[in-house]
């Protein structure tokens, strides 16, 4: 299997981990699916120390974004926040695991400042819009959470390209491969 499609999978696989284990009462599952994936990740990238800092850059980033949801009242989680007034930790999980994707399976959202914008802003909602419908959180006000969300993630999506780009563990790794082995399934 191409790293590409299991960076997506993994992706995948780790949101539900973390909606599901918050919606069931065990939002301990997700980051620990997280951290293994996260470990995966950074032992199949070239070089995992800007990998790691873009990790870490999109968890305080989310720590921000996400706490100032939490505070304006906007969102409320069940549960996995150790602090009131700050984003629960399964959702930091799932910040940092969206950090994978950004050099990988959603690297070719790098090339668009202005498009990485228009994407966080229609895919950003929508992401919390089926984690409410899974049970992971709960929009006070629909309308209010929906435009939240939508600024945040249009803000958020420029920032973490920018990121991605100037920490990218990639960039080798992809520039070795010969371009066949990117584009064969």
């Amino acid at each position: 299997m191409k790293f590409w499609l299991f960076n997506f999978a993994a992706f995948e696989a780790g949101w539900l981990a973390c909606v599901l284990g918050a919606a069931n009462n065990m939002p301990w599952l997700g980051p620990v699916a997280v951290a293994i994936l996260v470990a995966l990740h950074l032992k199949m990238s070239a070089n995992p120390g800007p990998e790691t800092r873009l990790i870490i850059l999109a968890v305080v980033m989310g720590l921000v974004f996400d706490s100032l949801l939490v505070t304006s009242g906007w969102l409320t989680y069940p549960n996995g926040m150790l602090v009131p007034g700050f984003a629960p930790y399964w959702i930091l999980a799932m910040w940092a695991l969206f950090a994978t994707t950004l050099n990988v399976s959603m690297s070719w959202i790098k090339a668009n400042l202005a498009f990485a914008a228009v994407m966080g802003a229609i895919f950003g909602p929508l992401s919390y819009l089926a984690g409410q419908r899974l049970g992971g959180l709960q929009f006070v006000d629909d309308t209010a959470s929906i435009v939240a969300l939508a600024i945040i993630w249009a803000i958020a999506m420029p920032l973490l390209v920018i990121a991605a780009r100037r920490h990218d563990g990639f960039s080798k790794l992809q520039a070795a491969l010969p371009l066949q082995n990117l584009t064969r399934g």
